[in-house]
């Protein structure tokens, strides 16, 4: 039975195709799952753009010179196994291909998730290889799947950014502000969510004029600026930038503008066309930018406050985070849902060219529509 999955190039992420690949036969303790629904977000085009770099094109290999497959978080069901750890029928919550279906070989089994001991993700990090069992997850909801694919792996990132801000005392600039790009994009707001509750700290949302009204909507900004109203901001304000843009331009005058500028942290790339010229923070002024990894603040946090205490934190967050996105009086997100190849195809056009409404939110799945 083929497996449609979306190829994009690596060279050039406008270039995509569908490929019907054959279903590989499963070795013994490998399991098959049907890949039911997943996100397709800034997010990953982040994945994309910063693909040999950050060896996200090596979790699925497509095979083909060139041309890779993007991964995406979502959810899936075991339709074979040939492991006795994991029944066909097992709900499983993780990192999967762009495709209809996927083979794993999970490997540390526990009540809450195995991980994935294929030979090519060995040195890949965990927090990627670990699939979580929806019986046992805490933060799962089969009433929230859509919301869950479209904002657990961006809210875990905006949780660990303000955990390392505070952490760091935000290296200096409290009292002061924190200034965040792309205000519209969901780990920008799940971010300002966090941060408002910190005391000393104005968040301010950067975006751009046509989406200042729906930031303003969330409440979760204590101000809203247009791009070009940087100047409303006292030019000598303590201050850390959050570039979750990746826009050049906009990190040149902020560096330029902002004498007290304490810390410049990198989150992905939503500008990809300027993705290069993001990469000269060397030249500027200021503190060089730092390209923020997020596995690496909740090794930190995981070890300074122990495995189930981190967890524990996360889910609290995450619920108080969830309850707002969800407020049926005034939802900040409507999922929008696209079903097929060619649906899926053009869903990653969309989120490529920054195109769509901010409020919604694409959750996929490559089986075509009934």
């Amino acid at each position: 039975m083929p497996n449609d999955t979306l190829l994009v190039r690596k060279d050039d992420l406008h270039a995509s195709r569908l490929h019907a690949a054959e279903e590989l036969r499963l070795a013994d303790g490998q399991v098959r799952v049907r890949i039911e629904r997943f996100a397709l977000t800034a997010n990953n085009i982040t994945y994309a753009a910063f693909g040999d770099a950050m060896s996200y094109w090596q979790f699925f290999p497509s095979g083909e010179d060139g041309w890779g497959i993007v991964p995406v978080w979502g959810f899936a069901t075991v339709t074979q196994s040939l492991h006795p750890g994991v029944a066909v029928g097992e709900r499983l919550y993780g990192y999967f291909p762009m495709a209809a279906s996927a083979v794993l070989t999970p490997d540390r089994l526990t009540p809450e998730h195995f991980t994935d001991a294929a030979p090519h993700r060995s040195a890949l990090h965990v927090l990627y290889n670990r699939y979580l069992r929806t019986r046992t997850d805490p933060l799962y909801d089969a009433d929230t799947e859509d919301l869950q694919v479209l904002l657990r792996p961006l809210f875990l990132t905006s949780w660990l950014i303000d955990d390392f801000l505070d952490d760091n005392d935000f290296f200096g600039a409290r009292p002061g502000a924190a200034l965040l790009s792309s205000a519209s994009s969901k780990t920008a707001y799940g971010t300002a969510f966090q941060l408002a509750r910190r005391e000393g700290i104005e968040v301010i949302g950067l975006t751009s004029a046509a989406n200042k009204a729906f930031c303003e909507s969330l409440g979760c900004y204590h101000r809203v600026l247009a791009y070009e109203e940087l100047d409303q901001i006292a030019a000598d304000t303590p201050c850390v930038y959050v570039d979750f843009a990746g826009n050049g331009e906009l990190r040149r005058r902020i560096h330029t503008r902002f004498a007290n500028l304490k810390h410049s942290a990198s989150i992905g790339g939503t500008h990809v066309e300027q993705l290069a010229a993001s990469g000269a923070g060397k030249t500027l002024p200021g503190p060089r930018a730092t390209l923020f990894f997020a596995p690496a603040q909740a090794k930190k946090r995981s070890t300074d406050w122990g495995a189930a205490p981190f967890g524990q934190r996360m889910v609290q967050a995450w619920q108080a985070f969830i309850a707002k996105v969800a407020d049926p009086k005034a939802p900040w997100l409507l999922p929008q849902r696209h079903a097929g190849g060619a649906a899926a195809q053009a869903a990653y056009a969309e989120v490529l060219a920054g195109r769509g409404d901010p409020r919604g939110g694409h959750v996929v799945t490559m089986a075509p529509p009934a």
